[in-house]
Parts: C-alpha cells; structure tokens; sequence
C-alpha cells in the first residue's frame, strides 16, 4: 500500500483512538488520589508512539510487559492487569 491509501484506509479509526486517549488523560487529570504502576507503563508508550522508530508497536507493548525471563511459582492475582507491576503487592 501507499502512504495514501494508509492514511485514507485507517486515518478516522486512528484519530477516534487517539481523541479517545486523550479523553482517558483528561479524566485522570480530573480524578483525585495517587496513581498506580499502570500509568506510568502508559506514559512510557505514549513516548514511544511519538518517536520516529520503525517498531513503535512492539516497543509500546512492551512498555507493559514483564520483561523478567523467570517463572513465577504462583500468579500474583487472579486476573490480568494490563501493564507489569515489578514488586507486586
């Protein structure tokens, strides 16, 4: 595909994703209390996206993943969090 037919095929579905992280900012700028470990693995990939590297999409996932190579003996929750938590609770 061209540059073109990128941009004409997947512009409005990417802007819509875009408007809508910055709709998540907003609110977390509006909300009170501390943040967790989440958000700065999101702000991590947002550094990401905005750079000229060629595998912004593997580096923004692994702004959230577990970069240990060990396996744990027992899950630390029962379900999936979205992002790594290096010492968990």
């Amino acid at each position: 595909m061209t540059r073109q037919q990128v941009l004409d095929l997947y512009f409005l579905d990417a802007r819509c994703k875009l408007i809508e992280v910055a709709a998540f900012l907003d609110r977390l700028d509006r909300a009170e209390g501390e943040a967790d470990f989440r958000l700065p693995a999101f702000r991590d990939a947002l550094r990401v996206l905005s750079s000229d590297r060629p595998d912004r999409a593997l580096q923004a996932l692994m702004a959230f993943s577990d970069p240990t190579t060990e396996p744990v003996p027992k899950a630390p929750g029962k379900g999936a969090v979205g992002a790594w938590q290096e010492t968990q609770p």
